[in-house]
């Protein structure tokens, strides 16, 4: 077993900093924003081996938008992390619904081939409508 195996039980609790917001003047709008990033990297808590991938992120934003700068360095902050891919990619989405309360919010992870296989990994939120 790898030292980051034990990490995957308690994986919402993983703090990784905090994700900034700004707040959006045009939240009456229906306006799309996608962030997209190819530099992703993670490791593997299997072997210990680094997982590269591609991150994209789609929503409509209701009263904030995420604010970039503190969105990569976040995202960089991985690299040292061992974690499911499935796992990165809904921890990604529940930081980010945290920070902006989108209208609705899906990221996509795709990650390079290892030993044959390619990962695809797409997790949504939708905000409930009251």
């Amino acid at each position: 077993m790898s030292e980051y195996e034990n990490l995957q039980k308690d994986i919402k609790r993983l703090d990784l900093g905090k994700i900034d917001s700004v707040t959006f003047p045009y939240g009456e709008n229906t306006t799309h924003i996608t962030i997209e990033t190819d530099e992703f990297t993670s490791i593997c808590p299997k072997t210990g081996m680094p997982d590269f991938g591609k991150i994209t992120v789609h929503y409509l934003p209701d009263r904030k938008i995420v604010e970039l700068k503190s969105f990569k360095l976040y995202l960089h902050k991985y690299r040292n992390v061992g974690i499911f891919q499935e796992n990165a990619v809904n921890k990604i989405l529940d930081d980010l619904v945290r920070s902006c309360s989108p209208r609705f919010m899906t990221v996509i992870g795709e990650f390079n081939a290892r030993g044959g296989l390619k990962t695809r990994v797409v997790s949504r939120f939708e905000k409930v409508k009251t």
